[in-house]
């Protein structure tokens, strides 16, 4: 733990590449890095015990990705064992600021950092203070 109390760790998510999840040369299609970070995304969430169709049905809440910028930085091939290391950076009223990252061993191969917003009724929300309590030790700093 750092001297704020918050846990500097990341949620770490373990995911092979099956050929399912390449292109023709055998590394993986671009693409598909983005469902293996969502996996991640909603893996850090059960760890805590967050379950998206349970806050949706009782808070009628969503989270949604509002903004991404993302970096490619080496290909994974089928076979890699990857980690994809999750790291909540910011918690405000309404929104989630996200650090995640796509690496075989040491080796970072994709980098993105995500800007998640609750959504009710099509609207944004406040996120419910028991969720943003739940997700600041994964790292994060929580505003108010």
């Amino acid at each position: 733990m750092s001297e704020s109390g918050i846990n500097d760790r990341p949620h770490v998510f373990s995911i092979r590449v099956y050929y399912e999840d390449t292109d023709f040369s055998g590394i993986v299609y671009h693409a598909n890095y983005l469902r293996f970070i969502e996996r991640a995304r909603t893996e850090m969430l059960r760890e805590v015990d967050l379950h998206q169709a349970e806050i949706h049905a009782g808070e009628q809440i969503f989270f949604v990705v509002a903004r991404m910028s993302i970096e490619f930085l080496r290909p994974a091939r089928m076979d890699d064992l990857l980690t994809v290391e999750t790291r909540v950076e910011r918690i405000t009223a309404a929104t989630l600021e996200l650090d995640q990252r796509v690496k075989r061993g040491d080796e970072v191969l994709f980098t993105a950092r995500v800007l998640i917003a609750a959504v009710s009724g099509g609207r944004a929300c406040r996120i419910p203070r028991e969720v943003r309590e739940k997700l600041t030790p994964i790292g994060g700093k929580c505003e108010s």
